[in-house]
Formats: C-alpha cells, sequence, structure tokens
C-alpha cells in the first residue's frame, strides 16, 4: 500500500469517484490508501459537494510550506502535552470530527464536540475553545448551543467564574438516554397511527411493525446505558476494615 502524501493524480482520481458517488471506502480501494486516507482528504478541502483537485492539491502544498518555515505559536493554543506530537494530534482531532459530520453534525458544531472530547480537562471556556480551533466566539457560541440542545455538553463555572464547557462519561451516558427517548417517541407516534389508518390494513401494520421494532431498539439502548454506565463509570467501593 502506498504511503506519503497524496498525488495531485490520486486526487483527480478521488474528485471522479466523487462524481460517480462512489464510497469512501470503494475511492480508496482503487487507490490502494486507507478509506481514512480519503475521507481526511475530502472533508479538509470542502467537502464531497465542493471538492476539487487543483485547489486541494494546491492547499497541501501551501501548508506544507507553512509547516517548513513554523510561525511562532499562538498565545491562544495550548502547548501540547505528554510528549505528543502536535501534528498527529491536529490530524487526529480533523479524523474525530470528521466522524461527528458523518452523523450529522454541523462541521463547526463537529469540531467543538471533538476538540472538547480530545483535551485533558474535559473542558474548555469559549475563549479557550476560539484560541484551539481558531474560530470566531461567535461560531463557538451557536456549535455551544446547538451541543447543549442535544445533551452532548454541559456548562458549569469554575472558581474564576467563567463558564466551562464539559463533555465527561456522564454528559455521554444522558446523551444516550435522551436520544433513546427520542428513539422511543417515534415508536409511540407510529402506534398512533395504527388506529387512525384503521387495524387491519396494510399502512396500520406497517406502523405496528415500526412501533415494535424501535421499542426493542429503544429499550435495548436505554439498558445497555444503565448497565454500561454502572459497570464501566461507578467508583470503586472502599474496602472494608474487616468485621467490627
Amino acid at each position: 500500500m502506498p504511503g506519503g502524501r497524496l498525488t495531485q493524480q490520486e486526487r483527480q482520481q478521488i474528485a471522479l469517484g466523487l462524481a460517480d458517488d462512489l464510497a469512501y471506502a470503494e475511492i480508496a480501494r482503487r487507490l490502494d490508501r486507507p478509506t481514512s486516507t480519503v475521507t481526511r482528504e475530502v472533508m479538509r478541502n470542502g467537502g464531497p459537494t465542493a471538492y476539487r483537485a487543483d485547489l486541494a492539491h494546491r492547499a497541501t502544498e501551501h501548508r506544507a510550506h507553512r509547516r517548513r518555515r513554523p510561525a511562532p505559536r499562538d498565545p491562544g493554543t495550548p502547548p501540547q502535552e505528554h510528549g505528543r506530537d502536535a501534528e498527529a494530534v491536529r490530524a487526529y482531532e480533523e479524523m474525530f470530527a470528521t466522524v461527528f459530520m458523518q452523523s450529522g453534525l454541523p462541521k463547526m458544531t463537529a469540531r467543538v464536540l471533538a476538540g472538547l472530547y480530545t483535551t485533558d480537562a474535559g473542558s474548555l471556556t469559549a475563549a479557550e475553545l476560539a484560541g484551539r480551533l481558531r474560530i470566531s466566539p461567535a461560531s463557538v457560541s451557536k456549535a455551544i448551543a446547538f451541543l447543549e440542545s442535544q445533551g452532548l455538553i454541559r456548562r458549569e463555572r469554575d472558581e474564576r467564574r467563567r463558564e466551562r464547557y464539559v463533555v465527561d462519561d456522564d454528559v455521554l451516558y444522558q446523551s444516550t438516554m435522551a436520544s433513546a427517548r427520542a428513539t422511543a417517541h417515534l415508536g409511540e407516534i407510529a402506534r398512533q397511527g395504527v388506529g387512525v389508518l384503521g387495524p387491519g390494513t396494510p399502512a396500520a401494520a406497517r406502523l405496528d411493525n415500526i412501533a415494535r421494532f424501535v421499542d426493542f431498539v429503544s429499550e435495548s439502548i436505554a439498558r445497555a446505558a444503565d448497565q454500561a454506565r454502572e459497570i464501566l463509570h461507578s467508583k470503586p467501593e472502599k474496602a472494608s476494615d474487616g468485621p467490627a
């Protein structure tokens, strides 16, 4: 499997594959490249509808040129801890954000969520997010509002009374449970349709099947989330000192 940067010819093949509505995995197979390489290439260069091979190639050369002449670090960007490779961390955050985008999150919202998940503290202020991601405070505010509405983050105040946006195990649990409730609601609505359309009719039978399927899925998600929370995230009990 070839390594290194994508060539201009490979980028042209990616553009042709996108024009033919091929999946990233199929494009990657034809190039003998990892699917993640193709996904990252497309998402960082305008997405599947705006990707242009020549523009993507020039942008990559520009980024490579900037790396050869490193600029002073932005004071708003925290230094990498634990000996991490800054470029590897940035690439991973882009890939993580791409996964969120593929699940339906807007690009900026996905970047904010990925940024929160990959910080050691698990929380950042609006100013820290803006500096870390090099985006405007308005973009941060819009992304935070959406993430809060979906239960994907929570806010709290630190000792300096600053608002911090937090992701942790409990946030993930609450988000999963909210998703299960939303799925269950779909089942309730489908079941109401059975009475409206008339029991025994093909349409009612279809809605009843949807309701039963959704009930099973939502109950399974909620049960699995409860079990995972209890097993994976509960604090170990203190050892007993023995019989009194």
